[in-house]
């Protein structure tokens, strides 16, 4: 069984394009640039080993490309999940797309046995 042992937050923008990936992309990046922890070293574990749940927030996640946000962990197994969150930004003028806001938290987890003792 998978014990979590990290959560990082991060948040990204789309500012004109209207594209929800991207901003999803830079809120992942924006988590992972935070995170400064060697937890698979710590743990004596392959860095392979690593089981990353990645949660985003947007408001209109059926526009999310999970496979783009997948690419973009060098190692460890991402598993994504998009839920209705973030914000849309409506243009001063009301014309063009929306500035859109998006969420992030990553949580990484290793199978570890729990010893007694």
């Amino acid at each position: 069984m998978p014990h979590r042992l990290l959560t990082e937050f991060g948040m990204g923008t789309s500012l004109r394009r209207g594209d929800y990936t991207q901003a999803a992309k830079r809120a992942v990046e924006d988590a992972l640039w935070h995170n400064s922890i060697n937890l698979a070293e710590l743990f004596g574990f392959d860095k392979s080993a690593m089981q990353i749940t990645v949660e985003i927030g947007v408001q209109r996640p059926e526009r999310i490309d999970t496979k783009s946000l997948e690419a973009v962990f060098p190692y460890g197994s991402p598993t994504v999940l998009v839920h209705k969150g973030g914000l849309d930004i409506p243009r001063p003028d009301g014309e063009g797309h929306p500035t859109i806001i998006a969420n992030a938290a990553l949580s990484v987890a290793f199978n570890m046995e729990k010893t007694l003792g």
